[in-house]
């Protein structure tokens, strides 16, 4: 007979490989063009690691609207284990999930005592496909980490429950901070305690009455609600116009019913789950007033309910309250409603269907063969349905291709399709979707932006300004389009356009470090150097890691003849980038200036590292490794660039210099008679003179 203990072990085990089976294959997904690449793959002060600097960025700067610096340290220890394998970070997120589940399981389990019903929540939990987004997707960290410490700080609720004491309480404080530093979100979670308290932890019971009642819970929760409230202001100001169509709040309260309805009616059919939902372009007011009545009458009954049923009154609201941040009313995107809004709301539902489906039958028969059968069929039609969601993740193309055929005229994924082109070089065909996503939403500025980005790369400006125009009249506040203009104006000798377009940008968006440092790159073309350095250096201050400024700087410091600070902004760009092509080659080229070969050669033999069929590359190392002596090494350098490239002159002539003062004058006398044919004279010449290769 198995004993309480080894049920509860053997569905830890259940519980996890389950969700290792459905989730494994995230360890072959890619990074997708959805935020991974700006959050991840290319944001360098994610690839410094964890440092004192990373640190202090992480808890010091928002990004991209965003303040979550428990998720930025995250990535950057993934880095630091990881590297850009996109695999690793997909880990790190399933291991996430798969511990949250488990905690999940542990705290009804020991708020309850009811196992099967427990593991039933979190099975729900951990296995429904409309939280696949959340797993699945690398930048979605702030879900997968807020839930761990939303699932710790209620077990350490109840830890503190069971003996009250202060050290229990600062632990409960301690946690949710934690969590709140992950993802505001969870700013509601107080209130569920509150739940909590009422059921199943049934603490009301011992309260005389609701004066008392109130007084304790406001003592005990006061601290934990100012908390809240605190990180719900800091996350208002963040997300300060980080969204880009603006719909009004008539629009927003329509579809916040609506929006309502359809994630329970995902809940028990999740078919056609996208990774965007198109705010819609009109909502009847049938559709809000037959939702919002609908929504009425189940909370009634419910409230009706409470006292005999009181796991379905803390489910609804569990599910209700959570969802009330995201559900549209306060605007944080385009989108009408998002698969990651339900992470922990479901959790809601699912205590509802493991305590309220028992409630059908008041004989343990039928619960056997119909309702227990039921639940297990109910979880393996969601366990397929998660496993065949999470294949969709892949790459980009097949996230953004499945989004097209799973939703309608769905802008936002023709968009981000023609971005994911675009970075494959792609260009047309990243235009046509940038085409059709302007079709659907003429009003959006963004494929303005992203079309004007692809007509610049194909050298077509006038259509590029003009789509830049567009995006900067329908959206006048966004700087990146002043920026992108500007490169255009620039490229084409507009200076005085580009100056007028980067400092606009820098006016609307005073951080922005690319639009100084672009302007730096006009000022260092018409010789105002100064004006160049102190663009630089402020781009540079803004983001101290950002190698493209600091090799900017280089080369006015370089034609200013000041190398000891071009060498020490290049040591610092390879310091933040140990794979920057450009800064190797840069800090060589310094070192030749400097007759210094030793270090000529060491920094091409990094960007031989980078770039090894680059026959330009081993010509110069052969030729320092020459200068210093190294002969051998330089006829290896010199084999190695003839064999990428048979006719190079010079190669072939510097190759028989070397031979020659080997004194192989057979082998030095066919080098230099090849490099003669092929247009370099030089060594023959030298050599004839003194009466060789005649």
């Amino acid at each position: 007979m198995i004993n309480l203990s080894q049920k509860k072990t053997l569905i830890y085990i259940i519980l996890l490989l389950v969700t290792l089976a459905v989730y494994w294959q995230v360890k072959h997904l890619a990074f997708v063009d959805l935020d991974d690449f700006v959050y991840v793959s290319e944001n360098l002060n994610i690839q410094s690691g964890i440092t004192p600097e990373s640190i202090v960025w992480a808890f010091g700067t928002k990004y991209f609207g965003l303040w979550n610096p428990l998720v930025w340290l995250s990535f950057m220890a993934d880095y630091q284990f990881y590297g850009l394998h996109a695999g690793g970070y997909h880990v790190t997120n399933l291991i996430l999930h798969i511990l949250s589940t488990l905690l999940l399981f542990r705290l009804f389990s020991t708020m309850t005592g009811e196992i099967w019903k427990s593991a039933f929540v979190a099975a729900f939990f951990a296995l429904h496909p409309l939280h696949v987004e959340s797993v699945a997707w690398v930048s979605e960290r702030k879900d997968v980490l807020s839930a761990f410490f939303w699932m710790l700080t209620l077990c350490l609720y109840v830890f503190y429950t069971e003996k009250q004491s202060i050290k229990r309480y600062l632990l409960v404080v301690f946690s949710f901070v934690l969590a709140l530093l992950s993802k505001p979100m969870v700013v509601t979670l107080p209130v569920i305690m509150i739940l909590l308290d009422y059921w199943p932890l049934k603490r009301f019971e011992n309260q005389k009455g609701l004066s008392d009642t109130i007084v304790w819970q406001l003592r005990e929760k006061l601290p934990l609600l100012a908390l809240s409230v605190v990180f719900a202001i800091i996350t208002i100001f963040a997300q300060h116009n980080a969204s880009g169509v603006y719909f009004s709040v008539v629009a927003r309260l329509a579809n916040a019913p609506v929006a309502f309805i359809s994630y329970i009616i995902k809940t028990f059919w999740p078919y056609h789950l996208a990774v965007f939902y198109p705010f819609p372009s009109q909502i009847s007011v049938w559709q809000a007033v037959t939702t919002s009545c609908l929504i009425v009458i189940i909370t009634s009954f419910i409230i009706v309910q409470s006292k005999k049923r009181p796991y379905l009154f803390v489910g609804w609201l569990w599910y209700a309250i959570i969802l009330l941040p995201v559900i549209g009313i306060v605007q944080v995107g385009n989108h009408s409603m998002a698969d990651r809004y339900t992470y922990l709301p479901l959790i809601g539902i699912g205590i509802m269907l493991a305590w309220g489906a028992p409630d059908l039958s008041h004989h343990k028969t039928l619960f056997e063969k119909i309702l227990f059968p039921a639940a297990i069929l109910f979880l393996a039609f969601l366990t397929f349905l998660a496993w065949k969601q999470c294949g969709y993740w892949k790459n980009s193309n097949a996230l953004f291709s499945y989004a097209l055929q799973a939703t309608k005229n769905n802008y936002i994924a023709h968009g981000s399709l023609g971005i994911a082109l675009f970075k494959e070089g792609k260009t047309e065909g990243a235009i046509h979707h940038f085409n059709q996503a302007i079709l659907i939403r003429p009003d959006y500025y963004k494929p303005y932006d992203s079309r004007g980005v692809a007509y610049d790369k194909l050298g077509q400006y006038e259509q590029a300004i003009a789509d830049f125009n567009e995006a900067i009249r329908l959206n006048p506040e966004y700087a990146a389009s002043y920026n992108n203009r500007g490169a255009v104006y620039d490229k084409s000798g507009h200076y005085e356009n580009a100056f007028e377009d980067y400092n606009t940008a820098i006016r609307l968006k005073p951080e922005y470090a690319d639009a100084y440092n672009n302007r730096g790159l006009v000022f260092a073309r018409l010789g105002q150097n100064q004006k160049a350095i102190a663009d630089f250096s402020k781009a540079i201050s803004l983001n101290p890691i950002f190698v493209d400024a600091y090799n900017n700087r280089v080369v006015v410091y370089s034609a200013q003849g000041r190398y000891d600070l071009a060498v020490s902004d290049l040591n610092k760009a390879i310091s933040a980038n140990p794979d920057s092509l450009k800064s190797y080659i840069n800090r060589a080229a310094i070192y030749a200036k400097l007759n210094q070969y030793e270090e000529v050669a060491r920094n091409l033999t990094e960007v031989i590292r980078l770039q090894p069929d680059n026959d330009l590359f081993y010509y110069n190392r052969g030729f320092a490794y020459a200068k210093t002596g190294q002969y051998n090494a330089a006829l290896n350098d010199f084999n190695k660039t003839l064999r990428l490239k048979d006719n190079h002159a010079d190669a072939y002539n510097i190759r028989a210099a070397v031979y020659l003062n080997q004194h192989n004058i057979i082998s030095g006398c066919l080098d230099a008679k090849k490099a003669c044919e092929l247009g370099n004279c030089r060594t023959l010449q030298a050599a004839a003179a003194k009466g060789i290769c005649r």
